[in-house]
């Protein structure tokens, strides 16, 4: 079986990660990728596994829920996880990329492997390709690939909007007002903080509220994701919301006075040279010039030149619970498999993690293996079974990587020591896991 041929669309991350798993198992990868041919709102190249929202993969603090998923995505020879680290930016506690370096890295090692074939073309429907087929197209799906997925699933499907934060040239910050610091002195002084004071933020709040929004069609049909929510969606919920979400000021005292602000906006490193920062959680749907306009109203932000303004864009993603295996391939077609965020995943290496995982389900579907899934108590484990629980099908929403994922442990008051026992519990049956099963 190890000639066989496997198809994947969608050669971002979990697509390319998916794609280099099965390759280095010895498969025969056939890798196919819309762009250039066709690219979308919010791409702006032909590499593969470019990001295009927060340049983030989230926390790798020892001891948190998204560590102990790069922890056990390390274990199983993660190639994204892998060129991440190599090209890492300063972020404090998160692991942050240089989005082109990192991009060139993935497109490098995928088109240099002897075991998969890029094709740069643009799939519109599922019929169009052989099984075993992997479906990793993101959350911008092509509509007529789309259509195509809707139909296979009888109308089945879910849909939310997504926002990108803007970008700033790391000249034009004024470093007279603005100071570096990480959170509660965690981290080596990467951020960027902008201080609001009181009559500085509902000022702010106030022009938020009042500034052209850019409305898609049937936008009030469609519901944002918790994690990724447009700050004027957040001020809509109430005017103090921002400073208990992005401008959260606490653990960040002004170095001039030793106390903290009312409000703060952080700026995090954009790429290896240091010459950009995005603003920390402030997606938006505010027209372009009017991003310009409120923007510059922060302090320390007066001059600032924006080398990519904020947009929102369409992001789709399957009912898993429903329509779903436990495998994630189709129950209406067990070679058809699913993976990424169309899974119903948020977040980069979440999205990643389930190409991993299709990889090592496709490999003991082939190999004629039972169907053995990562513990329930490990990260990976906890990951698809929340979006794969059946219980869910009513409510289905996407979820990250959190500790509310993970099987609880009665017995313990402090939080912190509950969590390390997590951690640790996660990491004793992923060991096991990987023993029992010799998945490397």
């Amino acid at each position: 079986m190890k000639n066989k041929e496997i198809h994947v669309v969608g050669a971002g991350l979990a697509g390319s990660e998916c794609s280099f798993q099965l390759a280095q198992r010895g498969y025969k990868v056939h890798l196919y990728e819309m762009r250039p041919e066709k690219s979308t709102p919010a791409h702006k190249t032909g590499q593969l596994a470019e990001i295009v929202c927060s340049n983030s993969f989230g926390s790798q603090s020892p001891g948190s829920a998204p560590h102990q998923l790069k922890w056990e995505a390390e274990k199983l020879n993660s190639l994204i996880l892998e060129e991440a680290k190599n090209h890492a930016v300063p972020a404090g506690q998160a692991l942050s990329v240089d989005r082109e370096r990192f991009s060139e890295a993935i497109s490098k090692r995928i088109t240099s492997h002897p075991n998969i074939t890029l094709h740069k073309k643009l799939i519109t429907s599922i019929d169009q390709i052989p099984r075993p087929l992997v479906i990793a197209t993101g959350p911008l799906t092509d509509e007529a690939l789309a259509q195509s997925l809707k139909e296979h699933f009888d109308g089945s499907f879910l849909y939310f909007f997504d926002a990108i934060a803007p970008i700033i040239d790391t000249d034009s910050i004024n470093t007279d007002i603005v100071w570096k610091a990480d959170r509660y002195g965690k981290g080596s002084d990467d951020y960027f903080n902008c201080p609001l004071n009181k009559e500085q933020y509902f000022n702010f709040i106030k022009e938020v509220s009042a500034a052209k929004k850019i409305e898609p069609k049937d936008f009030e049909k469609t519901p944002f994701f918790e994690g990724c929510m447009p700050i004027e969606v957040m001020v809509e919920r109430g005017p103090h919301t921002l400073r208990f979400g992005p401008m959260k000021p606490v653990g960040l005292p002004n170095p001039k006075t030793g106390k903290d602000e009312y409000a703060i906006v952080q700026l995090r490193q954009d790429n290896k040279e240091g010459t950009a920062y995005n603003m920390v959680g402030f997606q938006t749907r505010m027209s372009y010039s009017e991003q310009v306009r409120v923007f510059r109203q922060i302090p320390g932000l007066e001059n600032a030149e924006f080398l990519k303004l904020g947009s929102i864009h369409r992001n789709l993603f399957l009912n898993t619970p429903k329509l779903l295996n436990k495998d994630l391939s189709s129950k209406k077609d067990p070679w058809l498999f699913f993976a990424g965020q169309i899974t119903g995943v948020e977040g980069y290496f979440e999205s990643t993690s389930m190409g991993l995982l299709v990889a090592h389900f496709i490999d003991q579907k082939l190999s004629d293996r039972s169907f053995l899934p990562p513990y329930r108590e490990t990260a990976l484990g906890s990951l698809l079974e929340a979006i794969t629980d059946e219980t869910k099908i009513k409510h289905f929403q996407p979820t990250n990587i959190n500790f509310g994922l993970l099987p609880n442990i009665e017995g313990f008051r402090d939080k912190k020591l509950k969590k390390e026992a997590q951690i640790q519990k996660a990491q004793n049956h992923f060991n096991s896991w990987i023993s029992t099963h010799q998945m490397i």
